[in-house]
């Protein structure tokens, strides 16, 4: 069988979440299926890498697909020619994009709709596009396949989809979080934060992310306690203005915020071990895989009570109201009580024995083979 993978977001030292998530499911299902062949599909030259078995064909496309007019000619077009020229037999998005009339069975995974609920999370014309044509690709694509089971109740809901064509496949976390020593993790204080201890934040800066909210409840806290904590913020830039440009402004103690931007994996999970707690008081997730991270890393975790994040949280998380700058910062005082921060690190390495990369690999390929059946 020819297997077509839209790999797009393979992109070495630049990968995201979703990059994140191809990586780790079409290298394993790739080396426990060598009787087919793959077919990934790249918008420019892949790292040797990226390329995981000898029965692994890269097909670099043009136009490189970084805008959405160059989306559409990427898979409308020269996506549906590599469909037609290599005879693919199944066709796999992990990005939720897709040719509207490719012509061979397609699963396509969208991890969340972000997008169809609040505007000003991105840029307009990527707004504009993922509102026009996502709803277009759910309901073309042969099966559909998302991260968590809200994110497939949504879905269903938005989009009007029967829920039996939607399969959940939960994320999972990278081989590299885990708890590190109590000499590694003063190393990395003392490279990030002069050896203080600190809360941390990671993610892309966008806005509903919910970094503002995160810096006022941080501010007050230093200026209202005894606390000498810095804050680390780790993640790109993409929205720096309005609210959050405001309240980083207003802040008393902007010096406690460490402003990372990218860090290396091995960098980040060390941050990750080494803090206080992990704070993600994000608006909207289709998952949320910081807080997975958080859990393997052994650290504590506070997250929003919205969307997922109650679902991959459990019972291992402080939850806030995102919307809540006095949830935020009391629920970040009361790590100061060292029981109640080794309660939730216990209650995490049960939380995190539901999610694995295996597992989701396992659940991919089994949306895939249902995929085929109903084509």
């Amino acid at each position: 069988m020819r297997i077509a993978i839209n790999t797009r977001l393979l992109l070495r030292g630049k990968m995201d979440g979703i990059g994140w998530f191809t990586y780790e499911t079409a290298r394993r299902i790739v080396a426990r299926h060598p009787e087919h062949e793959f077919y990934f599909l790249f918008d420019r030259r892949p790292a040797a890498e990226f390329l995981f078995g000898p029965n692994v064909h890269a097909v670099v496309l043009c136009p490189q697909a970084r805008h959405p007019v160059l989306w559409y000619l990427y898979f409308e077009w020269a996506m549906r020619w590599a469909l037609k020229r290599h005879k693919i037999d199944l066709y796999v998005s992990t990005d939720g994009m897709m040719p509207l009339h490719g012509g061979v069975p397609t699963l396509t995974v969208i991890h969340d709709l972000n997008f169809e609920h609040a505007e000003g999370n991105l840029k307009r014309s990527h707004q504009w596009y993922m509102t026009r044509y996502y709803r277009q690709f759910a309901q073309r694509a042969t099966r559909v396949a998302t991260v968590s089971e809200y994110s497939k109740g949504d879905i269903a809901a938005t989009y009007g989809i029967d829920p039996a064509k939607i399969d959940v496949v939960y994320d999972g976390a990278h081989s590299g979080y885990r708890p590190h020593s109590e000499a590694e993790k003063t190393a990395i204080r003392q490279r990030f934060t002069d050896g203080k201890p600190y809360i941390i934040f990671i993610s892309t800066i966008l806005k509903r992310k919910n970094l503002a909210n995160l810096l006022t409840a941080f501010d007050r806290l230093r200026s209202a306690e005894a606390v000498d904590w810095k804050l680390v913020v780790v993640g790109a830039k993409v929205w720096w203005q309005d609210e959050l440009a405001e309240a980083y402004e207003r802040m008393q103690h902007k010096r406690e915020v460490v402003m990372c931007g990218h860090v290396e994996p091995q960098d980040l999970a060390a941050l990750l071990s080494a803090s206080v707690a992990l704070v993600y008081p994000s608006y909207f997730e289709g998952f949320g895989i910081p807080i997975l991270e958080a859990m393997y890393a052994e650290t504590a975790v506070v997250c929003s009570n919205t969307t997922s994040m109650p679902e991959v949280g459990g019972e291992a998380a402080l939850y806030v109201d995102p919307a809540s700058v006095d949830d935020i910062y009391h629920a970040i005082s009361s790590l100061q009580d060292n029981r109640l921060r080794e309660e939730l690190i216990a209650k995490g390495r049960r939380q995190r024995e539901k999610f694995s990369w295996e597992h989701t690999a396992n659940l991919l390929w089994e949306s895939m083979m249902k995929t085929l059946k109903k084509a």
